[in-house]
């Protein structure tokens, strides 16, 4: 079968481990460069609830803190629950510290300017609704640890590409059945190097070359990467 290839042009950092490069342009395929083996799949499900247990025992006291802050900053619900198109096709919730104001769908009907800049990026360079804890959660990804109850069900994986809503689907063009291929993951090349980039096209190519390269030896990288961005954000 022919293989079908878009030419994504992006501007990328150097990093040999995970296969970053500097560059460039990249041939990024709408079919699966390699399907992945039974062992791999078995490794990556046993590493999401393996490690998915643990952290959720070490975190539970950090979580109480979290929640604590919360409630005392506006009252409102701890968590937010976030629609989320997975593997499949499948939908469900993703589960996430709350960082914004309570009314914050509304917040966005009563301004218009705003609400346009969303449907076209799917999200606001200033967003006026986010709090003072929540922009903290959101600095440090801390918002993010809840969905490690969504590995353990096995609706998300520790590393894949980032998790969107179903609206946002339809801007993955020809990429859309390579994208529901696989779960999407709490962290990913998106989580250490996309958030540089405000382009979608570029947050597509890195979920795109996760997908053709993904190895459990990339996926421990990843991981490693984060909790290293992690603690140098959060001060530990």
């Amino acid at each position: 079968m022919e293989q079908k290839t878009q030419t994504i042009t992006q501007q990328r950092e150097v990093d040999q481990e995970s296969g970053i490069t500097e560059t460039a342009v990249l041939e990024i395929s709408t079919l699966i460069d390699h399907e992945s083996s039974v062992l791999y799949r078995f490794s990556k499900r046993f590493l999401d609830i393996f490690l998915a247990i643990i952290g959720i025992i070490v975190l539970i006291p950090l979580f109480l803190v979290i929640a604590v802050c919360i409630k005392l900053n506006d009252g409102g619900d701890v968590f937010h629950f976030r629609e989320i198109i997975g593997m499949n096709n499948r939908c469900f919730f993703a589960l996430k510290f709350r960082t914004m104001i309570p009314d914050a769908d509304a917040y966005l009907v009563n301004h218009p300017k705003l609400l346009q800049e969303y449907k076209q990026t799917m999200k606001l360079e200033e967003d006026p609704r986010i709090t003072r804890i929540g922009g903290f959660l959101r600095r440090t990804s801390l918002d993010e640890l809840p969905q490690l109850f969504n590995v353990l069900i096995g609706q998300m994986t520790l590393v894949g590409p980032r998790m969107i809503h179903p609206m946002e689907l339809s801007r993955y063009g020809k990429y859309v059945q390579k994208r529901l291929s696989v779960k999407p993951g709490i962290t990913g090349l998106w989580q250490l190097y996309g958030r540089k980039h405000d382009s979608l096209e570029t947050r597509i190519a890195l979920d795109m070359q996760y997908i053709d390269s993904r190895t459990i030896l990339l996926d421990l990288v990843i991981l490693l990467k984060t909790i290293k961005v992690l603690v140098i954000q959060t001060g530990c």
